[in-house]
């Protein structure tokens, strides 16, 4: 058995509240997007659970790398942690710490490597389609001319674009709305086909165990 280092300790230790902080950001984020309504208090209430959550993470990151034996190559290869922290204007991007979920989700999975990767998968394409379904419609909703105005325009469009389908009736108009269909487009070519392949061989291998079962 090997010997976990005192960073993958630290990680097994923070995981659950960082799941937690995570839930937390993703309602702070969303409740403003989906009611545009929202009194001040109750903003200022959400923007302050944001900022929280961005400090937790930030201090999180920091004992990690003070722990990495290698704190170099540590920030180089978990550079989309250093990116997230420290740029501000990323901040909807933080909803990607959900993949804590994962990890929790990963060790009650199947044990066989099929089973571990339509996990990660399911988990990335219902994140990606939820976090574009947000920041589409906040992008796009007071915008002139705009055909994405309430959260069930957003998701549709999100499960059209993710799928790389494009039927049309819903497009963004402004330029933040465009990059993020970009972003979901080179995702949605990478997700959606490993969906499909992991699900074809977790099939696969069960037909195949209970082959030698009944052999």
């Amino acid at each position: 058995m090997v010997a976990m280092t005192r960073v993958e300790r630290w990680e097994r230790r923070a995981e659950v509240p960082l799941l937690l902080l995570s839930l937390a950001f993703l309602v702070a984020y969303a409740w403003p997007v989906l009611d545009p309504r929202l009194d001040r208090g109750w903003r200022e209430f959400f923007e302050t659970v944001s900022w929280t959550v961005w400090a937790a993470f930030a201090l999180d990151f920091v004992v990690r790398l003070g722990l990495a034996d290698d704190r170099r190559d540590y920030a180089v290869r978990h550079w989309y942690d250093v990116a997230l922290i420290a740029v501000p204007m990323l901040r909807p991007l933080r909803l990607l710490r959900l993949v804590a979920l994962l990890r929790i989700l990963d060790r009650s999975a199947a044990g066989s490597l099929a089973g571990r990767t339509l996990v990660y998968v399911s988990g990335a394409a219902v994140a990606s389609v939820g976090l574009a379904s947000l920041a589409v419609l906040q992008a796009e909703r007071d915008a002139p001319d705009a055909t994405i105005t309430s959260f069930g325009d957003a998701l549709w469009w999100a499960c059209v674009t993710v799928t790389t389908v494009g039927y049309g009736d819903y497009s963004p108009v402004t330029t933040q709305g465009r990059v993020i269909a970009v972003v979901l487009m080179v995702v949605g070519i990478g997700v959606v086909g490993s969906v499909t392949a992991s699900v074809a061989t977790a099939m696969l291998a069960r037909a195949e165990r209970e082959r030698r079962t009944s052999g």
